[in-house]
């Protein structure tokens, strides 16, 4: 459903992928993980068609129309409210504004459609972002750390939503810096460093090669044993 071979992209003279290949299946939530400035977005902005690489290949087997795209900047008009928003982004999509209720709902943002996207918290906001993005049932979602600097609650309510999302046949593409979360979503995930892809596998999998089935392992962890490993990172 989304794959990329050997992509290799520079801002100026800064390589910041270098010779990047993956492969995500359909209905899959595949996770790229890795610290800040390692690369992340700028896969996604490839994928999207936001941005162009030097060389190599990215694809996505899914018309523009049937992706959905939620990034940290999200795009929201913050004069208008939640419905007025989203009101906006069906007419785009050809769908009927009855649908925008429905999508507020899914979101838990039902009682907020009056609320001008300014006065939102910061998790309202994300979760809006999340409506906008999911509102066509896209084929193909991507989602840049969708729960970041969420609380706990929030944060588990939006998995769930990936995860229901997944189950009607969305393939979703998400990128985080949070293990757990990663264990709890993903089927696959590559760790990306420096703009390289330094492991590929299950979540589980990683897990246990680095701490041996004991707990999830912190992210910046396990790049201290690739290190340790001999492994450029």
């Amino acid at each position: 459903m989304i794959s990329m071979t050997n992509i290799v992209k520079r801002f100026g003279e800064q390589t910041v992928l270098h010779d990047v290949s993956f492969n995500v299946e359909k209905q899959e939530v595949f996770g790229l993980l890795g610290p800040s400035g390692a690369g992340k977005t700028t896969i996604i902005n490839i994928l999207a068609k936001q941005i162009a690489a030097e060389s190599g290949e990215a694809r996505i087997d899914a018309k523009p129309l049937e992706t959905g795209l939620m990034l940290e900047e999200d795009g929201l008009y913050s004069r208008l409210t939640c419905t007025e928003n989203l009101n906006l982004f069906a007419g785009i999509y050809g769908l009927s504004k009855s649908k925008v209720p429905e999508v507020l709902a899914s979101v838990g943002l039902e009682e907020a459609g009056k609320k001008p996207v300014n006065k939102l918290s910061q998790g309202m906001r994300k979760r809006l972002a999340l409506a906008r993005a999911i509102i066509h049932t896209p084929k193909v979602l991507f989602l840049d750390e969708p729960t970041a600097n969420l609380d706990p609650t929030t944060a588990a309510g939006i998995h769930k939503l990936i995860k229901d999302l997944c189950a009607g046949g969305t393939t979703v593409f998400l990128t985080t810096h949070n293990m757990e979360e990663a264990v709890d979503l993903c089927d696959h995930v590559a760790l990306l460093n420096k703009g390289k892809i330094v492991e590929y596998g299950s979540p589980q999998d990683i897990c246990t090669k680095y701490d041996s089935f004991k707990t999830v392992p912190d992210l910046g962890a396990v790049f201290i044993k690739l290190t340790s490993k001999g492994v450029n990172v």
